[in-house]
């Protein structure tokens, strides 16, 4: 199982093994992180799932989409470089050992 560190605003970690073929985002919820909401249940359709990826890990993610770009255009502390949507990224083997990091507050 993939190990994911999850890093709250103010530093606090937690690292959980996650499921291959889950999102980042239920991870957290799964795993009690606080920070992610997912109050859309991961369709894309709230960016209360946003997090900070660091950029060595961006051969690791899938392209953002549309959808997910747009969205992200609304969230106050969007990073350019490495704001995503925990739920447009689905966990694998090559994730393990990831570290994100989550914004002091969710749009």
């Amino acid at each position: 199982m993939p190990r994911i560190t999850y890093i709250e605003h103010d530093g606090t970690r937690h690292d959980v093994e996650a499921t291959a073929g889950q999102s980042l985002m239920q991870t957290a919820i799964d795993n009690l992180i606080p920070g992610i909401l997912g109050d859309c249940g991961g369709v894309c359709s709230c960016a209360t799932c946003h997090v900070y990826v660091n950029q060595a890990w961006d051969d690791a993610l899938p392209p953002m989409s549309e959808s997910e770009e747009f969205l992200l255009e609304g969230v106050p502390d969007r990073q350019p470089e490495n704001s995503r949507l925990s739920c447009q990224l689905t966990v694998d083997e090559s994730m393990d050992g990831m570290e994100v990091r989550l914004p002091e507050e969710q749009y």
